[in-house]
């Protein structure tokens, strides 16, 4: 018996989001987290699973997720971006509309034992800079090419822009504090990962949300299928906007 059924993944972008659901789908015990209810991944995932298209129900959606998403020992994980979090309870509600509002009881009615595991970045600069070139490039990601979340060819050339930098500070200020302010709603109380400690120490935090999720993490493994992006261009857009200031 697990300690959860089901775990979310809390994030705003550029936290090393994927490279935790790569790292807790390695072990083979913590479900195999992706982003299954972003927008505009659904169309990818439901071809994946064989829903026909433009007739599936949102809990036909869900329960493909829970049955793809899974391990053998029935636990399922997912990561969830602050604008995702509505697009999901409102689909839940149409399913459910009893508890329409209710946002914890719809995942919980859904998802049955759910825990929350919230993301951030200490170094918020750091993390608008790679939000922002990742958004001027197409390159969100490097992992398998197979993958839903894999960035495909380069779609533009990245170029320093402190108002764009600027506008994504605020947007990330806005979803950090949206998502506390949801867990303080809710009574929650989510395992906190900072992601400064995660590119240091991979496995230990790995295992860390294992214990917290009551899932066995001893002796199992834990190998990452992403690789750091950030390089020197990173570097050299964060001093030049820490110089502004």
């Amino acid at each position: 018996m697990t300690g959860v059924d089901t775990y979310f993944i809390c994030a705003v972008p550029r936290t090393g989001s994927s490279l935790l659901c790569g790292l807790l789908a390695s072990t083979g015990v913590a479900g195999r987290p992706e982003a299954y209810f972003r927008v505009p991944d659904e169309p990818l995932w439901a071809r994946r699973w064989g829903l026909p298209a433009g007739t599936w129900r949102y809990g036909d959606y869900v329960r493909a997720a829970l049955t793809a998403g899974r391990t053998g020992n029935g636990v399922f994980g997912a990561k969830v971006m602050w604008g995702t979090l509505d697009r999901l309870v409102e689909g839940l509600a149409a399913e459910h509309p009893e508890l329409a509002g209710e946002d914890d009881a719809l995942l919980r009615r859904a998802f049955g034992r759910t825990a929350f595991v919230h993301l951030r970045r200490a170094d918020v600069l750091a993390q608008a800079v790679s939000w922002l070139r990742a958004e001027q490039t197409g390159r969100w990601t490097e992992t398998d090419p197979d993958a839903v979340d894999a960035s495909g060819l380069p779609t533009g050339e990245p170029r320093y822009d402190p108002h764009g930098i600027d506008d994504l500070l605020r947007t990330i200020t806005e979803h950090q504090g949206a998502w506390d302010a949801w867990f303080a709603r809710h009574g929650i109380t989510p395992h906190r990962v900072c992601y400064e400690d995660l590119a240091a120490d991979p496995a230990g935090v790995t295992r860390g949300v294992l214990d917290a999720l009551g899932l066995p993490s001893a002796a199992v493994p834990v190998r990452p299928r992403h690789v750091r992006q950030a390089d020197a261009l990173n570097a050299d857009w964060i001093a030049r906007h820490r110089s502004r200031t």
